[in-house]
């Protein structure tokens, strides 16, 4: 189901100014996409988006008080149509009464703030990205290692909670344990956070419940993190055939976004934690374009046909 803002959430985050149409506060916003209407004011509304709240600066109001009252009215009776969410004026400029008169009229909120258009425009957008955003709840635990975001996966009971516990020992920030909220924003990056009830708690079997940030201090912590790579843990099995060279790159899907996925079997006497760290570094690398496994295959490839020429 898409994710819905009420009008009424935009007035109390930024403290707007209600000019008219307090009953359509209910109203809802379903894009994080504003619109300046331009062209509009102009009388061209082919193409006019509706359904954005609509922004109102110093530029749209200057150009809406050339016109005369006739084609005022008429201009801004097609801005209030009854989809658009409200209508939001900037710099704390004084809006024409025919756009009071006709919001009025379809009971379209008109709100108005005092910051200037650009700013309030790019935080409304951050804003709305961040509500709307699709988001997924994963059962894993997310740890910020060496910068890099790693989700560890895997079966209860596989040692998950311990690994990262291990990893905040060596220096390692925890985001989140047990259920980790992840966010897809608009360029398709995946950021994970911990639900409020359990941020900076990490379960660990025949201890407990312990608070990491308590026991290791603040450093040790951080609210939200982008991930970069997903760790899944598995139980060693004698008859799969694992990577032995690192050039099968795996991905899986989280809601749209592909990310990569290293699988690490587990069995006694691996020691996890420096696993996931060398993960997270190689892939760093890999990043700045150096990739081991490759570069191994082709001195590898390069050494058999000296060889083979030298046989010949």
């Amino acid at each position: 189901m898409p994710k819905k803002v009420k009008v009424s959430e935009i007035v109390h985050q930024f403290q707007l100014e209600i000019l008219t149409g307090e009953d359509g506060l209910r109203r809802e916003i379903t894009t994080d996409d504003l619109y300046r209407p331009a062209l509009e004011m102009a009388g061209y509304f082919h193409y006019h988006p509706k359904e954005r709240a609509q922004i109102l600066g110093k530029t749209e109001l200057a150009f809406i008080q050339t016109l005369d009252a006739k084609e005022r009215r008429d201009r801004l009776d097609r801005l209030c149509d009854d989809e658009t969410p409200c209508i939001l004026i900037t710099r704390g400029l004084e809006p024409p009464l025919e756009l009071i008169e006709q919001a009025t009229k379809h009971r379209i909120p008109v709100l108005r703030s005092q910051v200037a258009t650009t700013i309030f425009t790019s935080r409304l957008t951050n804003f709305l990205e961040r509500k709307l955003a699709p988001t997924t709840t994963i059962h894993g635990v997310l740890v910020d290692v060496y910068g890099m975001g790693m989700l560890i996966t895997g079966g209860s009971g596989i040692g998950k909670s311990e690994t990262a516990l291990e990893l905040v020992k060596r220096g390692h920030r925890l985001v989140a344990d047990d259920a980790v909220e992840i966010r897809q924003t608009s360029d398709n990056q995946l950021h994970g956070t911990a639900p409020e009830l359990i941020r900076h708690l990490l379960e660990i079997r025949g201890l407990g419940i312990i608070n990491v940030m308590t026991l290791f201090g603040a450093g040790a912590v951080r609210n939200n993190k982008r991930i970069s790579v997903v760790v899944k843990l598995e139980n060693w099995q004698q008859e799969k055939q694992y990577d032995r060279l690192g050039l099968d790159e795996e991905t899986t899907s989280i809601i749209d976004t592909e990310i990569p996925l290293i699988t690490v079997p587990v069995r006694p006497g691996r020691n996890l934690a420096v696993i996931i760290e060398v993960a997270a570094m190689n892939y760093r690398l890999k990043r700045m374009g150096y990739n081991a496994a490759l570069q191994f295959t082709n001195k590898l490839t390069e050494t058999i046909s000296d060889d083979m020429d030298d046989y010949e």
